[in-house]
């Protein structure tokens, strides 16, 4: 958990980012279902391999806002940490993305898709909208890193 002071909002109260990262192991298969075999092949080479293959991802979550005057918080940092392990850990960790999370049934599974899934996905239902919303969520391989 990260927390970084940002610009100042309205009525002169200070914004902070507060960001949390979590990681998981998920497995899928690059695969557009717009190529052909041929075409899948050529793009995403052994990635494209019917079993699929796996990757140890990091994914981080800011969400940004004024800090309450009452709590001294953007956000509980407990509630966000339940609300991610909700939407990210329980849905993705350990899964077959291709087959197991129904809203990447129909899509090329990039590190830009996951992010954009989980955000369609889970994070406009947070426990408290920030004043500024949430970032898409960053994805990486671990390798990558």
């Amino acid at each position: 958990m990260e927390v970084e002071a940002a610009e100042k909002g309205t009525g002169g109260r200070r914004l902070l980012r507060l960001t949390r990262v979590e990681t998981f192991c998920a497995a899928h298969r690059l695969h557009s279902n717009f190529l052909s075999a041929e075409d899948n092949k050529r793009i995403f080479g052994k990635c494209n391999s019917p079993n699929g293959h796996g990757h140890n991802y990091k994914v981080e979550v800011t969400v940004c806002g004024e800090v309450n005057p009452v709590t001294g918080m953007v956000m509980n940092i407990t509630e966000l940490k339940e609300h991610l392990q909700e939407v990210i850990m329980k849905q993705l960790d350990h899964k077959n993305l291709d087959k197991d999370v129904p809203y990447f049934a129909n899509c090329v599974r990039t590190n830009r898709g996951h992010g954009l899934g989980v955000q369609d996905t889970g994070l406009q239902s947070l426990p408290r909208k920030p004043t500024m919303g949430a970032d898409l969520p960053a994805f990486q391989r671990r390798e990558e890193i």
